[in-house]
């Protein structure tokens, strides 16, 4: 089976999914907001309160999803306030659909819309990057050069694909010799389809890889491995054909219950596991990878297929700046240091973060901005009026982990890495067409509430 346009499958559910589905659509709690966003009806909201009174000049950082729904959140909380969103970014991708572009699932066109139908009413934006934080002045400088004074900082900048740590890599020839990525934005999310759509058709040699630093849905490596797998199958060349997945951890998943259910689930499906196996280089053209074991010891291996998501870190602005963390585990990537429960900078009181740019031990996912955006919001205001934060963040995550078209496990977790289902009958280990339908159909509706503040 070979085709140019993405699948849609939904069609070929299996009949008691769909009933288990609409037994339980009457008691959904919110996850990520996917019960809440779909077909408009959204979480009841909190209790009308008086917004308290201020002339504070407040800066966004940034207009992914965290800085959308905390400017969002405050717009609103907040009478009086100054509040500036600075990025230039004119068009706002819906990053937790690239896997479903990549894997043939969604068209590209999907995933892409206009930032300025997204930044709220009464919010200023300004149309540049931030290209330098000092936060002892509490100012940001624009690469235009616009300098701009804050009482409260609020950073949202995401993190930087650092595909330069891999020697040879290109990401312009994603999509060319069997080169994919879903990370690098919708195109090479679209090229990634086409070349998983051409290696189906014959089959051969696979490599999924995994990089040892943070990065933004870890689940995602994974569900591009299923995803192939299935992918393979259904066109009748998985038998001639070899999957192995490359990770340059000791895991393929920092959540124990989920890694092991991970790796039997790979076993059953002959794709073989390579655990501390770094990609340190490719030779795209010859279709030759180079993998390094933590003694220094080098591997070459071809391929027909290979997988990267690439190695990632904080945006140069931040790492290069003081409020990146400057010891531990964090100093590495250059994230901001942020108190895990209240995402309050640690060593500057005015400042705050959300979303992928925090170093935090987990919550590079739109769900733990979903969970955590409200938090941000309100120990801002809290700090305005001179309180203490009150809120405390768990590190929720979420993940709709992808196992084949129709079926996908729904997995939530928090800081400790303890499963935190939310959703009573749904066995976050259990094959779920409920889940495939979740990440298919009502994240992204869900996704768009949460930018514009109202869940």
């Amino acid at each position: 089976m070979k085709t140019d346009k993405p699948l849609a499958g939904l069609d070929r559910a299996p009949a008691a999914g769909r009933r288990d589905f609409l037994r339980g659509a009457g008691s959904l709690p919110l996850i990520g907001a996917a019960a809440a966003g779909a077909g408009g009806m959204l979480a009841a909201p909190a209790p009308a309160r008086a917004a308290p009174k201020t002339s504070a000049k407040i800066v966004v950082a940034g207009s992914g999803l965290g800085g959308l729904a905390v400017a969002s959140r405050l717009a609103r909380e907040l009478e009086g306030a100054s509040i500036t969103i600075v990025d230039r970014k004119e068009v706002h991708n819906y990053q937790p659909g690239y896997t479903l572009v990549a894997t043939g699932v969604w068209p590209v066109a999907k995933v892409s819309d206009r930032n300025a139908d997204l930044i709220p009413s009464g919010v200023q934006w300004v149309r540049e990057f931030v290209a330098e934080f000092d936060p002892v002045a509490s100012t940001v400088t624009t690469d235009a050069g616009t300098k701009l004074r804050y009482d409260f900082l609020v950073v949202a900048t995401g993190l930087q694909l650092d595909y330069g740590q891999i020697e040879g890599m290109d990401p312009k020839a994603i999509g060319t010799n069997g080169l994919t990525s879903v990370y690098n934005g919708p195109d090479a999310a679209a090229a990634t389809w086409r070349a998983m759509d051409a290696f189906r058709a014959r089959g051969g040699e696979a490599l999924m890889t995994l990089p040892a630093t943070p990065i933004k849905c870890a689940g995602a490596p994974l569900k591009m491995t299923f995803m192939l797998a299935d992918r393979l199958r259904r066109a009748g060349t998985r038998g001639n054909s070899k999957i192995t997945f490359h990770s340059a951890l000791g895991n393929v998943f920092s959540v124990p219950k989920v890694n092991d259910e991970v790796l039997a689930r790979w076993k059953a499906l002959d794709i073989g596991v390579e655990l501390t196996s770094k990609l340190a280089a490719i030779d795209i053209g010859a279709r030759r990878a180079t993998f390094v074991s933590p003694e220094g010891e080098k591997t070459e291996l071809g391929y027909d297929f290979i997988h990267i998501p690439p190695p990632m870190r904080a945006p140069d602005p931040i790492r290069k700046s003081e409020l990146a963390w400057k010891e531990g585990g964090f100093a590495a990537g250059g994230w901001l240091e942020v108190d895990k429960g209240t995402l309050r900078h640690r060593r500057f009181p005015n400042v705050f973060g959300i979303g992928d740019i925090n170093g935090t031990p987990r919550g590079k996912t739109a769900a733990t901005v979903k969970k955590s955006a409200p938090i941000v919001a309100a120990n801002l205001v809290d700090v305005i009026a001179q309180r203490d934060p009150s809120q405390q963040f768990d590190g929720y995550t979420s993940c709709p982990l992808l196992l084949r078209e129709g079926s996908a496990l729904l997995i939530e977790f928090d800081y400790e890495g303890r499963l935190t289902p939310s959703l009573p009958g749904v066995d976050p280990l259990q094959d779920s067409w409920f889940a495939w339908f979740m990440k298919t159909t009502m994240l992204k509706p869900a996704y768009m509430a949460v930018a514009k503040g109202r869940v």
